[in-house]
């Protein structure tokens, strides 16, 4: 009779769950413990390279991101002003037709100023005459306050375009700093990527996931650390006796009891 074959039943990652309760599947691979640990420790060596290529670019990746949104901010400014003298120009259009309109009802009033019938008129049509003049001269006023809000704003205008003009070589100034930095690191940041993509196909979705949990936490990104001088790689904490032996066994995934690093024996190195 054929034996029923069990089904392993994977039970889903904790981000809060620490190394000690991933000790037993971590024993539980087709790689040995020796081999994961030493695959785990050349994970980190890759990420630190990584790292330090990133680091040589600086600020520049960030600088070049501010320089843009800035640029795009006053680009954005500039179309303003341009429409708000659009929109000056048109109401001055408007304001000197408004002038035509008035100077026909005026001469239309004047000329039934001949011909009136008694004073009353008289002192009706002054009244509408009076009532397009000041409508005219408040016509003019416009005019005038928005050929003066034109000169300023093209002021504003150039002065902002000069601006931009700054912006835009510091811009292609930092993008040809980091280009150059890039293309020189290009080549060997494909080599450790590719590397480092290697080694985190072989180490399983739960120790990854710690893994990349203990280098977001810790200030150096130091994940895995060796031992140094019987002492923790990445916090200086002495390690006891027992742990040491356990570390240099390469049998058993050990972490530190006072930063959570995996701890590797040191001839990894």
């Amino acid at each position: 009779m054929a034996t029923k074959k069990i089904k392993k039943v994977e039970t889903p990652i904790d981000q809060r769950e620490t190394f000690v309760s991933l000790q037993k599947a971590f024993a539980d691979s087709e790689l040995s413990v020796e081999e994961k640990l030493k695959t785990l420790y050349a994970l980190q060596e890759a990420d630190n390279a990584i790292e330090k290529i990133v680091q040589l670019r600086g600020e520049l990746p960030a600088e070049v991101e501010v320089l843009e949104q800035e640029i795009a901010s006053l680009n954005a400014k500039g179309v303003q002003f341009e429409t708000l003298i659009d929109e000056y120009n048109n109401s001055i259009e408007a304001n000197k037709q408004n002038i035509i309109d008035l100077d026909e009802q005026i001469s239309k009033y004047q000329k039934q100023l001949e011909n009136i019938a008694n004073s009353r008129e008289y002192d009706s049509i002054n009244k509408e005459l009076e009532n397009q003049g000041l409508l005219r001269q408040i016509a003019e006023k416009n005019i005038y306050e928005l050929k003066a809000a034109i000169v300023a704003k093209k002021d504003e205008l150039e002065t902002l375009n000069q601006k931009i003009e700054v912006r835009n070589g510091d811009l292609a100034a930092k993008k040809e700093e980091l280009a150059v930095i890039v293309e020189s690191t290009s080549a060997e940041e494909e080599k450790l990527q590719a590397r480092r993509d290697e080694c985190a196909a072989k180490i399983d979705a739960r120790t990854m996931s710690a893994y990349d949990r203990i280098r977001n936490s810790v200030h150096n990104h130091l994940a895995v650390v060796s031992v140094f001088n019987d002492a923790c790689g990445g916090c200086f904490n002495t390690i006891t006796p027992q742990r040491l032996i356990d570390i240099a066994s390469n049998k058993k995934l050990v972490i530190c009891e006072h930063c959570g690093r995996i701890i590797v024996n040191p001839d990894f190195e």
